[in-house]
C-alpha cells in the first residue's frame, strides 16, 4: 500500500467516532484525482460467529476486462458495535489489513457502502479513501439519508441524491427494470466520474462486478 496520508485510534466511542467524522469530511476530496486505471478492487464484509468476527474481503478485477486477479479475505475479532452511520469504524479495520496484504494497490476502490451520501458526508468509502490515499466510490444498496426523484427505467438512468440542499450522491439504474444503487464519491473521485467507473465495471447484474466479486468473499 502507498503511505496513507493520516491514522486514528479506532478504540474509540461512539460520541467519539461522530466527532471524528465530522473532523475528517473536510479532507475528503471530492474532485477527479485518478491514475490510469489497470485495477480495480471491490470491498465487502461479512460477520461470523453471530458477529463476533468481522471477515473483509478484497477483490481485485482487472480493468477493464473486469476479470479477477488477486483476491484477499481477513478475519478479525469485531470491535464496534453496529450503529447505523458508523459503519467504518465496525469494518473499516479489517478491510484495512485486507487492503495491506495486497501485493500491489489498486487504482480505484468500490465500497459496498456510502461516501458522501451520509448524514456527516464521511461514510465508509470516504473512511477508507483518505486512510489509504485511494480512490474510492461508494456503492450503496440502500438509502441512508437524503431524497431523490425516480431515475428513468434504462441502465445509466439516473437522479441526484440531495440532503439539505448539497447533491450528495446520485441514484443509478445499474440494470433496467431493477432497483437502482446509491452512487457517492468517497475519495479523489468527482459524481460524474463515479458514475461513469460504476456503469463501466457493471456488466448484466445490478451490483458491479467489484462488488459482486467481493460479496462472494465475504459471505462464503
Amino acid at each position: 500500500m502507498r503511505a496513507a496520508p493520516l491514522s486514528h485510534p479506532w478504540e474509540v466511542t461512539p460520541k467519539e467516532a461522530v466527532a471524528l467524522q465530522r473532523r475528517l469530511a473536510g479532507q475528503v476530496e471530492t474532485a477527479d484525482r485518478i491514475g490510469p486505471l489497470r485495477r480495480v478492487a471491490g470491498t465487502d464484509v461479512g460477520f461470523e460467529d453471530a458477529g463476533r468476527t468481522t471477515r473483509a474481503a478484497v477483490a481485485v478485477l482487472a480493468f477493464p476486462e473486469l476479470t479477477v486477479i488477486e483476491t484477499v479475505v481477513v478475519r478479525e475479532p469485531t470491535r464496534f458495535p453496529y450503529i447505523p452511520g458508523l459503519l467504518s469504524f465496525r469494518e473499516a479495520p479489517a478491510l484495512l489489513a485486507a487492503l495491506e496484504r495486497l501485493p500491489t494497490p489498486p487504482d480505484l476502490l468500490l465500497v459496498d457502502g456510502q461516501g458522501r451520501a451520509h448524514p456527516r458526508r464521511f461514510g465508509l468509502a470516504c473512511h477508507l479513501g483518505l486512510l489509504t490515499g485511494l480512490p474510492a466510490i461508494g456503492v450503496g444498496k440502500t438509502r441512508l439519508t437524503g431524497q431523490h426523484d425516480d431515475p428513468g427505467p434504462q441502465k445509466g438512468d439516473w437522479a441526484p441524491l440531495v440532503d439539505r440542499g448539497e447533491t450528495i450522491g446520485a441514484v443509478l439504474r445499474t440494470r433496467a427494470g431493477v432497483a437502482p444503487l446509491f452512487i457517492s464519491p468517497g475519495h479523489r473521485v468527482g459524481l460524474a466520474t463515479a458514475l461513469r467507473l460504476t456503469l463501466a465495471c457493471t456488466t448484466r447484474f445490478r451490483l458491479p462486478e467489484t462488488t459482486r466479486a467481493a460479496h462472494h468473499l465475504a459471505s462464503d
